[in-house]
């Protein structure tokens, strides 16, 4: 089946003895003894069951773990790896996931920071306990693009596991364990749920292996699950997943577009655009280049925050992947240590007539 029909079919498995079309929200926290194979739902839970068969087919893996929030999710891989274990991560990776590697595991596990788009910068950055190689791509948010193929490569040689956040991305556009990771990460609160209005998170495994266990134990001892109704809207907007996919990455390529010939914008980061320094690699991993952009004002922050104030449809907001358009100064929102440009505007392309996010734009432009 291609990717429309699983997305629809695959986070639906009914068991109802009334067989309604749709799967029921099955809110009990505890089952009979005897009578089925759940017990209870930290443990399991019908919906959740169905999330994560979902998940994991549309990203090609074996099996699935559903969180409670796209930081518990990636929180969990570090959790699961052996204390004094090394790390190489992105230098401009999500701020959250960040925190945790350098707050929650100050003292546990050692940490690089390294431009993963650089395979050299990479490879000085390996050391003997290197156990993970975290890649982000695009990253968050630069949008740099990192080679899944080639840092598989250096990964499988150090014998350390390989894991993707593919939330930008998602598996609509990109599916990196077919090109080499271990494992596949997600913030399922965004393009997931689409909405704006759901928490949780995901990883995905190409294969049960003890790893792999370690992961399902944090799940279900740690219990950072998400709730039965968390799981049932987010089979429901799975199921509308590629279309939605498909409109926020061709509305992004209309304001990269329009942006990268502003006479008030400094620098765009899209890797739809060719003058992308990572475009070519995005075009050899990706069969489509997301609905995130962002950009660089000329100017400074001040500037910036100036232009976003002029917006009508643009929601100065955090988050993105929802329907509609989101956007922030990312800096002012990652705290005094980001290494984000204080000028870069970060935008969550939403499904909006492009004439109108056009207009909008032009309006906040013509006030700075």
């Amino acid at each position: 089946m291609k990717f429309e029909t699983l997305a629809i079919h695959k986070g639906n498995t009914n068991s109802d003895k009334n067989n309604p079309v749709v799967q029921p929200i099955t809110l009990s926290t505890t089952f009979h003894h005897g009578e089925g194979e759940m017990l209870y739902t930290r443990a399991n839970n019908p919906n959740r069951q169905s999330l994560e068969q979902v998940i994991a087919v549309l990203e090609r893996g074996e099996d699935a773990a559903a969180f409670s929030s796209g930081n518990a999710a990636g929180t969990a891989v570090f959790q699961a790896l052996e204390p004094g274990s090394h790390i190489v991560a992105p230098d401009d990776m999500y701020h959250g996931l960040h925190n945790s590697m350098t707050m929650l595991f100050k003292g546990v596990h050692e940490v690089s920071f390294v431009d993963m788009s650089n395979l050299e910068e990479v490879k000085k950055a390996t050391r003997p306990n290197t156990k993970l190689f975290w890649v982000e791509t695009p990253s968050n948010p630069l949008l740099k693009v990192t080679d899944i193929r080639k840092i598989s490569e250096l990964a499988k040689a150090q014998k350390a596991l390989l894991v993707c956040d593919n939330t930008f991305a998602t598996p609509v556009f990109q599916n990196p364990l077919l090109l080499g990771a271990d494992m596949v990460m997600h913030s399922s609160t965004k393009y997931f749920g689409g909405h704006s209005d759901i928490l949780g998170g995901a990883l995905v495994t190409k294969s049960k292996n003890d790893f792999w266990e370690k992961i399902k134990t944090v799940q279900k001892v740690g219990g950072a699950v998400p709730s039965a109704m968390d799981c049932y809207w987010l089979c429901r907007s799975i199921r509308t997943l590629a279309y939605r996919m498909k409109g926020h990455a061709e509305h992004a390529m209309i304001l990269a577009e329009y942006l990268s010939v502003h006479p008030k914008v400094e620098k765009v980061h899209y890797p739809g655009l060719k003058s992308h320094p990572g475009h070519e690699v995005a075009a050899g991993q990706m069969s489509g280049f997301g609905g995130i952009v962002s950009f660089q004002i000329k100017g400074d922050a001040q500037r910036a925050d100036q232009f976003i104030s002029h917006l009508q449809l643009f929601a100065n907001a955090t988050s993105l992947g929802g329907v509609e358009s989101l956007i922030e100064r990312r800096a002012a929102v990652e705290g005094p240590d980001t290494k984000t440009p204080p000028n870069l505007i970060r935008i969550s392309v939403g499904l909006e007539h492009t004439d109108d996010s056009l207009e909008d734009l032009d309006h906040a432009f013509s006030k700075v």
